[in-house]
């Protein structure tokens, strides 16, 4: 039984899971743990925290870790060791540091530890892997991945000045900020094993992190074992792009996550040919991440992205992070770990 909820956080992602919450459990007490003074009363909230101590005071059975990426592993650590139940936003820290102590702590506690790649959960990218498993264009040869928005028009209600994308104390940056695109490479096409990098500040916002990263990627696939991946982020174009084209042997398949499209282009033809469109939505897919949550509280399954995935990933930012300065090839140094939670 699901009485307690506490969301730590009260930016977009804070709210758009304490609405998740407020939907799926009307009679739970849901709290807000976070240090703004002031929230928006409309949510509809009667707890508020502002330190972890009150908030596991109140006992909840579960908490959604929304709040800045610094903050994370501390608050995490504190509601392990008291018992709760944690589905992390990503990513799941801006160090490796703690990570793997917070990994430990709820493998030994049988606590469910699910990060929140909501990409995951698109039914357009799940159809885009699988249709890549059934070998629709044989061996994968290339890689080209793409995600980016203009920083002031993502979030139309914050001054992005003031966000966590834009502040690099909070985990901003193109890098921690768009790390889906890192998650989702690795689920499609199999682990990094090393990174390049070109990471810059190039545009005028008022910013001190890079509003731009461009990675190559090394992969281990299991059609092609020395597979390269190149991704680009940014904060800086003007539309909305998020889009994963893999050039095969017998033909090219595109994801166009805005769109939430697959196409396909074979071997000898001149169009592409539309293989799937689907109207699921971001809103969609965070609800799907709460019901697997919730469904490994129940059965005792492994999330679908994991508390090691998210580690994973943010081992491949340190790398990119380290490669930058002069772009060289940067092996990932991996953890131990193996998938417990």
């Amino acid at each position: 039984m699901i009485k307690k909820i506490l969301i730590n956080g009260a930016g977009s992602a804070g709210i758009k899971h304490f609405e998740i919450a407020r939907n799926l459990f009307p009679n739970a007490q849901i709290a807000i743990l976070t240090n703004r003074q002031i929230l928006d009363s409309n949510l509809g909230y009667k707890l508020h925290f502002t330190k972890v101590e009150e908030a596991i005071q109140f006992q909840p059975n579960i908490a959604i870790l929304a709040g800045a990426a610094s903050t994370r592993i501390e608050i995490g650590l504190a509601l392990a060791k008291s018992g709760v139940h944690l589905l992390v936003e990503k990513p799941i820290s801006v160090s490796t540091k703690s990570v793997e102590s917070l990994i430990e702590i709820c493998a030994k506690k049988k606590l469910i530890l699910a990060m929140g790649y909501n990409l995951r959960f698109y039914e357009s990218l799940i159809y885009f892997r699988d249709q890549l498993n059934l070998g629709v264009i044989g061996k994968p040869l290339l890689v080209k991945c793409e995600v980016g928005q203009f920083l002031p028009s993502w979030r139309e209600s914050v001054d992005y000045r003031h966000s966590v994308s834009a502040q690099r104390k909070l985990g901003g940056g193109v890098l921690f900020e768009l790390s889906h695109e890192i998650d989702y490479l690795a689920w499609v096409f199999g682990k990094i094993e090393w990174v390049r990098a070109t990471i810059m500040q190039q545009s005028s916002l008022e910013i001190d992190v890079e509003d731009s990263a461009f990675l190559t990627l090394g992969m281990v696939n299991r059609e092609n074992p020395n597979l390269v991946a190149n991704l680009t982020m940014d904060f800086i174009r003007q539309d909305f792009q998020r889009n994963c084209i893999v050039i095969g042997e017998s033909g090219t398949l595109k994801w166009d996550g805005i769109k939430q499209q697959v196409s396909i282009l074979k071997k000898g033809d001149s169009s592409w040919t539309n293989l799937l469109t689907t109207n699921h939505s971001s809103n969609t897919s965070y609800l799907a991440e709460w019901k697997d949550f919730l469904e490994c509280l129940d059965t005792r399954k492994s999330p679908m992205a994991t508390g090691i995935d998210g580690l994973k990933s943010l081992e491949v930012i340190v790398a990119a992070l380290e490669s930058a300065p002069t772009g060289k090839q940067v092996k990932i140094q991996r953890n131990s770990l193996k998938e417990k939670n």
